[in-house]
């Protein structure tokens, strides 16, 4: 991927310079190469798109071999047999589903009572749970993690339980520390220039991308809003056309989030718990893969697709979906919400059959009709 990314550098003529950046002064950019030299750049535009790094958890050290991150965990040498992991967000379910997957016996200790992270639909979460937990992964949910010792070759790992304060450990052969990730933008120069952080260290940019400094953008995990790669590419393609000339729009409630596990799960628009929060008047629309034919000849029944529609006037405000292919079929929910669509118009496009997105049509149909076709 990274070559891919060098190629497209060479092919488009952008000059690709490799070390630590660091903004001297507006238009300014010292690079520090790993020989020891440096390069100044000027520049009339600058874009911040440092990304983030993961979150550390206090009184643990990350030696990325027994005790690792998320970077760690992806080059393990063998296959663990014990696979602890700290926190049950979106990469720490996406790599505990991995190793799972192949033959480590994996528990996710969360000090929260649900599973995958802010955003999540309740409904979903509950269900994904449930499949997980069938698949083989244990949970500690509601369980503060006290600390983690290294004990001959394995990592011990004491936790409280935050109901009745029981206090207990675990022993493994690995330890993931996946407690969420913070921006980077330390020892970037920010300070040089006058760019201004908010409370949690991300760069405060304005709907353009513009920082509090002149002519310096920046766009991604380093700025507020969630951490996607999708996401920060749209905001770089937004934030250059800004620069030149063009309008900025980014719908952000149209933005799809995918936890990569098996099956998957996917959302995009509101969940539920939003819709409440909001005092929405709403209305659901529901299909278990139990009822669909691709899934059934497949044998992936594990999941359903959930829609949530404005009551008064149908409009799509969430949809949400579990299933082997969700990260793929999400983006028809995505262009839908762009597009300010209706569950009726999802539901009387002609979908192909059988797949797996006719669940979506079928939710959409509930939502609108009060009934899928195919389910009773």
């Amino acid at each position: 991927l990274t070559s891919g990314i060098s190629s497209l550098f060479k092919y488009n003529k952008v000059d690709h310079i490799r070390g630590h950046g660091k903004i001297a002064s507006l238009g300014k950019i010292n690079v520090t190469k790993s020989d020891g030299s440096t390069e100044v750049i000027q520049a009339k535009n600058t874009l911040i798109a440092t990304g983030s790094e993961s979150l550390p958890f206090p009184g643990i050290d990350i030696d990325e071999n027994i005790i690792v991150s998320s970077t760690g965990a992806l080059s393990l040498k063998s296959i663990p047999k014990r696979f602890v992991v700290i926190g049950a967000g979106v990469i720490g379910l996406e790599l505990g589903s991995v190793w799972g997957r192949l033959g480590s016996q994996v528990t996710c200790i969360e000090f929260l009572p649900n599973i995958g992270g802010a955003g999540i639909d309740s409904d979903v979460s509950k269900s994904l749970l449930g499949i997980l937990k069938k698949s083989g992964m244990n949970f500690l949910l509601g369980h503060k993690v006290l600390s983690a010792k290294k004990e001959n070759n394995e990592v011990v790992v004491k936790y409280e339980n935050m109901e009745n304060h029981e206090i207990n450990s675990i022993s493994c052969d690995i330890l993931l520390v996946s407690v969420g990730r913070k921006p980077f933008t330390t020892n970037i120069g920010l300070e040089n220039v006058g760019v201004k952080l908010d409370g949690k260290g991300r760069i405060v940019v304005n709907n353009t991308f513009l920082t509090s400094a002149e002519n310096v953008y920046a766009i991604g995990d380093c700025i507020p809003g969630a951490m996607l790669a999708h996401k920060a590419e749209e905001e770089g393609i937004a934030c250059v056309e800004g620069i030149s000339g063009r309008p900025v729009h980014i719908n952000y409630n149209a933005i799809p989030s995918v936890i990569y596990t098996h099956p998957e799960v996917a959302w995009v628009g509101i969940s539920e718990d939003d819709a409440k929060k909001a005092s929405i008047k709403y209305k659901i629309g529901k299909f278990p893969l139990t009822s669909n034919g691709r899934s059934r000849a497949v044998g992936e029944t594990d999941g359903f697709a959930k829609i949530i529609t404005e009551a008064d006037t149908d409009k799509l405000l969430g949809a949400h979906f579990i299933s082997s292919c969700a990260g793929e079929t999400i983006n028809e929910m995505a262009m839908a919400i762009e597009y300010g669509a209706s569950a009726e118009d999802v539901a009387r496009v002609c979908h192909a059959h059988p797949t797996v997105s006719e669940c979506l049509k079928e939710a959409c149909l509930a939502a609108y009709f009060g009934k899928a076709i195919n389910n009773v």
